[in-house]
């Protein structure tokens, strides 16, 4: 009984790694489109004319792929609650948690609930 109520709150933290990966890319993905005037180009090395070529280029395309990414990230949320009525977790505290984490990291959340495999209970 006790696995069965630990694997309906199943939750687990993703990578640091890849979450700080994914926050800093994001983070600098916001400061390109909402602030370009103010990314100092020449201190990025190989990074700040790559930049500046697509602020100056595609800013309207980059925009549009920024709203793009975080919409990709509700749809993951929202495929995480499936996920998570499907695997057996039915604790809302788990559920809320599954749901933040992969709008907040998509698919690094996402892959540890798609690779979670709830032990199933034997039928007699």
């Amino acid at each position: 009984m006790g696995t069965a109520a630990g694997e309906a709150a199943y939750f687990q933290r993703g990578s640091l790694f890849w979450f700080t990966v994914i926050a800093l890319s994001m983070g600098y993905y916001t400061w390109v489109v909402f602030w370009p005037q103010s990314i100092p180009y020449q201190s990025l090395g190989p990074l700040g004319p790559l930049t500046q070529y697509l602020v100056d280029h595609h800013h309207t395309l980059m925009h549009k792929g920024y709203w793009l990414a975080w919409l990709i990230h509700v749809g993951e949320s929202l495929y995480a609650m499936v996920l998570c009525k499907y695997k057996g977790i039915s604790n809302g505290r788990a559920q809320l948690l599954w749901f933040i984490q992969t709008f907040l990291f998509g698919i690094a959340s996402l892959s540890i609930l798609i690779a979670y495999r709830p032990k199933r209970q034997k039928q007699t």
